[in-house]
């Protein structure tokens, strides 16, 4: 009669190598000098195998139609979109900063040594306004702001044993 292993024995019937070691162990289930099992023996403890059953149609993964394939299309038809949506973001935030940093550019400050250009009458009137003003402005960005000195000096550091010995002061 045909022998077979315990790992043979348990894809047979597919059961775990470990209840086929305990029938053994419990004397439900003989083993040969051999060590392995005869197919009689498994027959009366566990009964007739099963058979597997083949699948009559052949299942087809990659097939248009199959739920997981369209929930996967959704999916990166969901990233494509939230791809777009960032670029878009990205280059509106882009010429924002763009907008900013243009904004921020500060003229260059016009320099009182610099000779006037020569101007008609009527300019020189207005003249003296725009450089009173632009004197009034260099003034007020070089004023600085005046830090407040301390009212005591801080006193002289002692060591620890002064700090025992001489007297406070």
């Amino acid at each position: 009669m045909k022998t077979l292993t315990v790992l043979e024995l348990s894809k047979l019937y597919n059961i775990n190598r470990q209840t086929i070691y305990n029938n053994i162990k419990k004397g439900i289930l003989s083993k040969n000098s051999d060590n392995k099992i005869d197919l009689a023996e498994a027959i009366r403890v566990f009964g007739e195998p099963v058979k597997k059953q083949t699948v009559k149609e052949p299942v087809k993964v990659d097939s248009p139609n199959s739920a997981e394939v369209l929930l996967l299309r959704q999916q990166i038809d969901m990233l494509k979109n939230q791809l777009d949506d960032a670029k878009d973001r990205e280059s509106f935030y882009q010429n924002q900063i763009e907008t900013m940093q243009r904004l921020l550019e500060a003229p260059k400050p016009l320099k009182v040594e610099d000779p006037t250009p020569v101007a008609t009458p009527q300019e020189t009137v207005e003249a003296p306004k725009e450089e009173a003003e632009v004197q009034t402005e260099i003034q007020t960005a070089n004023k600085r702001i005046p830090i407040p000195e301390h009212g005591e000096p801080e006193p002289k550091k002692r060591g620890f044993i002064s700090r025992f010995f001489l007297p406070n002061g």
